[in-house]
């Protein structure tokens, strides 16, 4: 079974993304670090760019040069590189591309593309924080500014078996303090979770040194959290940011929308405001699970038919309707309109 930092490994090379590359980015940023190499090696002006062997030598020396720190801990990643640049050369697709399946963490890779570039098995728990110092490494030569890591809802490992949970709390704790000893240049590394992950006996306490690394004192009144502290506390929704969200959603949405021009007429600030009301309205006036049904229905239900069709108009054409079928259990509940209508899960 992988461990948790190879498990996240993975998750981060599936959903790795550029400003100008989707989701997995991992091969385009790969090729863009190759090609960078290859304009170096040509700018010194010791090599004829028409003499293929001797590029592709001086990229591979170029190439071990760069990696030369991860290289000592992690082999098989520089060895993979190498091999996905000999097969890209040899006009060897398959191999290539099988190279690049086991550096983005897949398991069914074939034993011979392994062989052609010399590593075995999968980058395991260990090789993972190495596989990650390459990936900052390409990233920085690639012209990326770096990466930011999400871990997103950690709160989670409050439900696996007691077992797992020690050793992600324990693998949480070694990235922190590898971040801290600067292993990771160029790495923004955000946890999301929630007051009883943080605080509770089955989240970071159950790992002191974790809890004494991610302290933080929350006593003082919200107007004066440090945006420089280790943890940051996240006011919940209000009717204000609620609008202000939907405004933000639907300035993205017209940069991207056929009809720009229509969307910021008909959807404009003023109507936001009413939609946003109108959802919290229907949920109780529970702004706190609000935000996920406003934005489903701002984008889906008005932003979308704006664009499509020159004469709907929101105000005139659209009812705002909430089925059962959508809301999620706390939504349902905080729709119902007594107490008897409130779900509860009893034996």
């Amino acid at each position: 079974m992988p461990g948790p930092a190879a498990q996240q490994r993975d998750r981060a090379t599936e959903r790795l993304t550029t400003a100008t590359h989707p989701p997995s980015a991992l091969r385009a940023v790969i090729d863009s670090w190759f090609f960078t190499l290859e304009e170096e090696v040509l700018d010194a002006g010791d090599l004829d760019e028409d003499d293929a062997d001797a590029l592709a030598t001086a990229v591979n020396t170029f190439m071990e040069q760069r990696l030369a720190d991860v290289a000592r801990t992690t082999p098989a990643f520089a060895a993979a590189l190498r091999g996905y640049h000999q097969a890209r050369a040899a006009g060897d697709a398959p191999t290539a591309e099988a190279l690049i399946a086991w550096l983005g963490g897949q398991k069914s890779v074939s034993s011979a593309a392994r062989r052609f570039a010399g590593v075995r098995g999968d980058l395991d728990h260990f090789a993972a924080l190495g596989f990650l110092q390459g990936m900052l490494t390409v990233l920085r030569d690639s012209g990326q500014p770096g990466l930011l890591v999400v871990l997103d809802e950690i709160e989670t490992l409050q439900r696996v078996r007691s077992d797992v949970r020690e050793k992600a709390l324990n693998a949480l704790r070694q990235l922190l303090d590898e971040i801290d000893a600067g292993r990771f240049p160029g790495l923004f590394l955000i946890i999301t979770g929630t007051p009883a992950f943080y605080d509770g006996q089955q989240g970071i306490q159950r790992l002191a040194p974790l809890a004494q690394r991610l302290a933080t004192d929350f006593s003082t009144d919200p107007r004066f959290d440090s945006p420089r502290a280790v943890q940051l506390r996240l006011p919940g929704f209000d009717l204000a940011r609620l609008g202000e969200l939907g405004r933000t959603i639907r300035d993205l949405y017209a940069q991207q929308a056929s009809h720009p021009e229509r969307i910021a007429r008909t959807v404009d600030d003023q109507y936001i405001a009413q939609l946003a009301t109108a959802v919290t309205g229907g949920l109780g006036g529970n702004v706190g699970v609000a935000p996920r049904l406003f934005l489903r229905k701002l984008v889906a239900d008005v932003l979308d038919r704006v664009d499509e069709f020159e004469d709907f108009d929101p105000r005139r054409h659209y009812a705002l309707t909430v089925s059962a079928t959508e809301l999620s259990e706390v939504e349902r509940n905080a729709a119902a309109a007594s107490v008897d209508d409130i779900e509860l899960d009893l034996p």
